[in-house]
Formats: C-alpha cells, sequence, structure tokens
C-alpha cells in the first residue's frame, strides 16, 4: 500500500526562501567566469569590473566641421576688424572627427567664416584654445573603470566598451537549469489527447522565465510517477545542469515522489509555504546544487517561480533580482482569502478616469488562461481575509504602465464579438487595448456607475416594456448623463448537441427529468431572458436540472454542452457554431455598448466607435453567424442629455 506524505512546514515564503539561500550562499561551488565578445554581450551580468585599455578619442579631434586654426593667431579678429587668414598656413579645412592638424588648437566653425578666395578665409571672433575640439580621453580615459562586476550589459554599454578597446568581456555564465516534467498523466504536445491526458506545457513557461532572468533552460524527458523515474531524471539534471527544477509531484499525493528523491540524493530544506497557490513547493539541495520542486498547476508554476527560483539565479549571476514594475490600483469588487496564507490574484487594469481600477480574474491554480488574460498580480497579506472593494492593492505589471493608461475597459456582458473588436482596435491603432471582464449586464452596469470602467456591454430585457437596456439604464443610473450605441442585435437561443438528441424543442423541455441545464451568472442578460421565458411558460426554476449550474459566457456554456456536463444551454449561435453544436432560436436581442458621457468623447472611445462602424469589423462579425448588423454603431438612446 502507498504512503502519502505530509507538508513537512507551512512557512512564511520570505522566511522559507531566505533558509534556503543561506544554505546556497554555503555551498563549495560558486559561479565561475566566462569570456565573451563584447558585441556578443547584450543582457550578460560582467563578473569583473572592466578597464578601459585605451583612451576615447585616442586623438585630438574636430568636433565641428571649419577650419582649425591656432588661437593665438585670431586674437585680434572681430566684428569691427575682421582678420584674415591663409588657408595652408594659417588656417586648415576640417571634418567632424578629423584629427586636428599638429600645432593647432582651436576650431572655427564654418557658420563663422566667410571665403574671399585665392585660399583666404576672413574671420570675425577670436577662437579660444580648444575650441570646438574634442581633446584625448574626452570620452573615457586609458585605464578607468567603464563598467563594475555585476551590470547587467545594455546596448549602449557595448559601444563604450568598444571605444575603450575592449573586445572580449568576463561575464557569469549562464545559469544552466534543467527542467523536469513529471507525471503518469503528461503527455507531449501535439500527440492525441485521451481522457485524463494532460498536454505538457508547464516547460515552455519555466523556460521562458529562466530565459528572461539570465538562465539558458534545459528540458529533460517527461519522467513518469515511480521513484526510480524521479531518481534517474534528478541524477540526470544534476549531472548535466547547475540547478533543477522538477515539475509536479511536489505535493502530498501517494504517487508524489519529488520530497523523498530529493531527500535521498541530499537535503530538504523546505517542504511547504504559506501562499496560495503554491503552497507545497519544495526547496532542497542535492550533490551541492539547488533543487526546486514546484506543484504542476501553471499558475503555482508562474508564482513559485516568481517567489524562489528569480532569486537563486540573481544569486547565481552575483545580482540582485530584477523587480518588476508596480503601480497602486483601487479593486473594483470584495476579494475574500483564507487567514494564514498570502493569496496571489490576477487581475485586469485599466484607468478610468484619475483612477486605476483592478478587477480580479478566476483564481483558479490550473487556469492558464488566467495568466494570458492578466496585466498583473497582487498579494492578499497571509494576515488577512482579504481585501474589500474599493481599498487601495499595490500591483506587480505584467505590461508597462504606459500601456495600462492606453487600455479601454469594458465590464459587462459577453459577445464573442468583443475579443474581434479588441483585435481589430490593437491592428488599427497600435499601442491602444481593449480589455474586457465578463460579469454580465447588470453588474457593467453597476461597475459604470462606480466609476470603474469606460464602457459596458448590455442585452437586459425588460419584461414590463419588453424594451432592451434603457428601462435598466435609467433605474439603475438615475441622472447620469450615458450613451447606448448599438454593438448589434444577436440570435440567442436554446445549444444543443449534434443531430438535437434529446428533441429539445423549447422552454418546456427544460422542466423534463431527463434534460440536463446548464445556466448563466446571476445578472447576466441571458440569465434574465431565461427566467422571462421560464415565468412565461409557468415553469419555476426548481423544476429545470441544472438551474444552479452558472457559467460566465457563452462559449463555457457552449462547451458545457459540447463535453456532455449539460445537455442544453442558453446562448447566442456564434458560441453554437463555434463547437459545432446545434441550436434552436428564441428570439433576437439587442447588443448596446452604454458608455458614460464624460467618456463618450475620449480619444480611446473613438477609436472604438470608429472600428465598430468600420465595414470590415462588421463583415467579421457576421461571418461568425447570428448577427445582424442593421444598427450597429448608432447612439440608440442619449439619457439625461
Amino acid at each position: 500500500m502507498s504512503q502519502r506524505n505530509i507538508y513537512l512546514e507551512s512557512l512564511p515564503w520570505e522566511e522559507a526562501l531566505q533558509r534556503f539561500l543561506d544554505r546556497l550562499r554555503m555551498l563549495p561551488v560558486q559561479p565561475g567566469v566566462e569570456t565573451t565578445a563584447t558585441r556578443l554581450g547584450l543582457g550578460r551580468i560582467l563578473a569583473r569590473p572592466v578597464f578601459a585599455t585605451s583612451s576615447w578619442p585616442h586623438y585630438h579631434a574636430a568636433a565641428m566641421d571649419g577650419i582649425a586654426v591656432r588661437a593665438e593667431d585670431t586674437f585680434q579678429a572681430s566684428d569691427t576688424n575682421p582678420l584674415d587668414l591663409q588657408l595652408g598656413k594659417e588656417a586648415v579645412y576640417v571634418d567632424t572627427g578629423d584629427p586636428l592638424p599638429e600645432d593647432y588648437d582651436a576650431v572655427i566653425m564654418l557658420e563663422d567664416l566667410n571665403d574671399l578666395g585665392n585660399g583666404t578665409i576672413q574671420i570675425t571672433a577670436a577662437a579660444s584654445p580648444w575650441q570646438h575640439v574634442r581633446l584625448v580621453g574626452e570620452d573615457v580615459v586609458q585605464s578607468e573603470m567603464i563598467l563594475p562586476a555585476g551590470h547587467r550589459l545594455r546596448p549602449f554599454d557595448l559601444g563604450a566598451l568598444l571605444a575603450a578597446g575592449i573586445l572580449e568581456v568576463p561575464v557569469r555564465p549562464r545559469p544552466r537549469v534543467a527542467i523536469i516534467p513529471s507525471g503518469n498523466e503528461i503527455v507531449v504536445p501535439g500527440e492525441g489527447l485521451r481522457p485524463g491526458d494532460i498536454p505538457e506545457f508547464n516547460s515552455a513557461i519555466i523556460s521562458g522565465l529562466i530565459t528572461g532572468w539570465g538562465g539558458e533552460p534545459l528540458i529533460l524527458p517527461i519522467a513518469r510517477d515511480n521513484k526510480e523515474d524521479v531518481w534517474r531524471s534528478l541524477e540526470e539534471g544534476l549531472a548535466r545542469a547547475d540547478m533543477v527544477v522538477i515539475n509536479a509531484g511536489s505535493s502530498a499525493g501517494s504517487e508524489d515522489f519529488t520530497s523523498t528523491v530529493i531527500g535521498e540524493l541530499g537535503e530538504v530544506l523546505v517542504h511547504g509555504a504559506a501562499i496560495k497557490p503554491g503552497k507545497p513547493i519544495i526547496l532542497g539541495v542535492a550533490q551541492g546544487k539547488p533543487v526546486f520542486g514546484i506543484p504542476g498547476y501553471p499558475v503555482s508554476v508562474y508564482v513559485t517561480c516568481q517567489l524562489f527560483l528569480r532569486p537563486v539565479l540573481a544569486l547565481w549571476q552575483g545580482v540582485a533580482p530584477e523587480e518588476p514594475p508596480r503601480l497602486k490600483a483601487y479593486l473594483s469588487r470584495r476579494v475574500t482569502s483564507p487567514l494564514g496564507e498570502e493569496e496571489f490574484i490576477r487581475v485586469k487594469l485599466g484607468q478610468v478616469g484619475q483612477r486605476v481600477v483592478a478587477t480580479p480574474l478566476p483564481r483558479g491554480a490550473g487556469v492558464i488562461m488566467s495568466l494570458v488574460r492578466a496585466d498583473g498580480i497582487f498579494r492578499v497579506p497571509r494576515l488577512s481575509e482579504g481585501v474589500a472593494e474599493g481599498q487601495e492593492v499595490t500591483v506587480e505589471l505584467f505590461r508597462r504602465p504606459e500601456e495600462i493608461a492606453r487600455t479601454l475597459v469594458a465590464i459587462g456582458s459577453h459577445d464573442v464579438s468583443l475579443d474581434l473588436l479588441a483585435n481589430s482596435l490593437a491592428e488599427r491603432f497600435p499601442g491602444y487595448y481593449l480589455s474586457s471582464a465578463h460579469v454580465g449586464s447588470l453588474g457593467g452596469i453597476l461597475a459604470v456607475r462606480r466609476g470603474e470602467a469606460h464602457l459596458a456591454g448590455v442585452h437586459l430585457l425588460d419584461e414590463e416594456s419588453g424594451q432592451y437596456n434603457v428601462p435598466y439604464v435609467q433605474r439603475f443610473l438615475p441622472g447620469k448623463k450615458a450613451v447606448l450605441v448599438t454593438l448589434m442585435h444577436r440570435d440567442q437561443g436554446l445549444i444543443v448537441k449534434k443531430g438535437n438528441p434529446k428533441g429539445i424543442g423549447s422552454f418546456r423541455d427544460l422542466s423534463r427529468p431527463d434534460v440536463l441545464f446548464v445556466n448563466r451568472q446571476r445578472g447576466a442578460g441571458t440569465r434574465i431572458l431565461l427566467d422571462y421565458e421560464l415565468k412565461r411558460a409557468a415553469i419555476d426554476p426548481d423544476q429545470v436540472r441544472g438551474y444552479g449550474h452558472e457559467e460566465f459566457t457563452h462559449m463555457a456554456v457552449a462547451v458545457a454542452v459540447a463535453s456532455g456536463t449539460a445537455d442544453v444551454g442558453l446562448g447566442i449561435l456564434a458560441a453554437a457554431r463555434a463547437l459545432d453544436l446545434d441550436f434552436v432560436p428564441v428570439t433576437q436581442e439587442r447588443y448596446d455598448l452604454l458608455i458614460p458621457a464624460e467618456h463618450y468623447d475620449t480619444l480611446l472611445v473613438k477609436q472604438l466607435l470608429f472600428i465598430v462602424r468600420d465595414a470590415g469589423f462588421q463583415r467579421a462579425v457576421l461571418d461568425l453567424g447570428g448577427y445582424d448588423m442593421r444598427e450597429t454603431g448608432r447612439e440608440t438612446w442619449l439619457g439625461d442629455h
């Protein structure tokens, strides 16, 4: 019978890292020195200070186009007493960079000369000694230190080194890091996937991080979930690299052997840190080399590499870890977090008015798209149970701050066309972005009310009037100036499996005991439409199996049907077509963009509306299927103007 491990500790991550670094500093093997051509040194870390082998300039050089003169020959020249100089005797033409002729000590610019012909030059001002001359060593003096040890070489550093006669530089070797993917369920990407198979993609994430931090990744074959395979892989990694990362197998499961193998080949210094995600981190030393056991979920991979691998790579190269850019932002909604663990929350960012707003993304450690979509990450302190809505947080950025300032924030209902809109905006106006968060139509209106979004996508049907959007805006934004611009009309209907095997034809079928439904979240326009139609059909929501199964996008609803976790869901035709599902039309609804008046005339919104009204964008949306663009770009309603 297999035996489960337990976490040795749950240390604060700072304490865990310090314990690890203190042990690494005791290792007998220290980073070495290698030589590289200066021209190939970009990004490398100098292992020793570098001193100039020659001065630059190494000769007195003309700094201007003009004539070289002896300053003492020009002292009598003035506006009222012009002085004539003879070329070849008292003056010599020079161009910028030319060596100054022997016995000459100044240059007069061409603009200050009057060529009288016959080899005579007239000047009207005296020259001072060494005027417009670059003296020997003006830039670099032979034997002076150009750059210190530990400096990361930049493009202009390379120029200075070459100017100083340095053709080769001593640098730290790039630390070689062996990466061992592990797990019986892991397969090489591109192979046919069976249920339970997971394509091995974490090594690409780890490799990219290592390269960005100055290391050299080495990906080893996948190790299977048995002690012997993990042992062999670790021994190979230790033989071929300066440090080893074992991905997965770090937890406390019956098939997690990383901690055992590291301990038997060396010593485990840390097993478990008070972080979320990434708690079962392992830090150890084997054969005098650092070994990391990092969890298998991709967000855990990123967090643990940032916290533990990055500082070790920096230590190995003799530099301080590079810190990511940070900015202050206001949280758009409350975040709860378990007491005792420091949690890392991915967020979308956008500057709305004078404030930067942070909108939390899905928090699952296995949701890799939360990293792709994120603009940054903030930390909930381990002695806190969360962060309140509207509280200021410090966000570590994945993007540059100036990009955040050029991002249009859309919060509200999901539609597939928003991805096309974001892509078209980035292509037509490079450097400008659309960031969309899917919280439902009602959530979008409330975000606009709180000043957290430039616009909201809405498609809310009012039961009493049968009108879309306007009654809700009037109800929730009383007195606020805003504009509704129609994005499109779209087909809503029941998304069912190919061939509609259960013969679902109307909302009445949702009450059948053999039908399993997938719903949208509260506040979504689609959810409101569903409740409206159920009421019309006299169906109690409790009669609908799966009514409480909520998804946040139309594509997620379609995936639920396609994967068999539901028989039917309410959504748009474009989502059904994307996954080759069948569709039972129910209604055509109007999808509007709600834009507060204070943002309507801004550059960001003008650019977006230019794209919305562009024929090319509209054709691309029509190609998705289930859309009608007859009113696209029209101002449907101007509220309180």
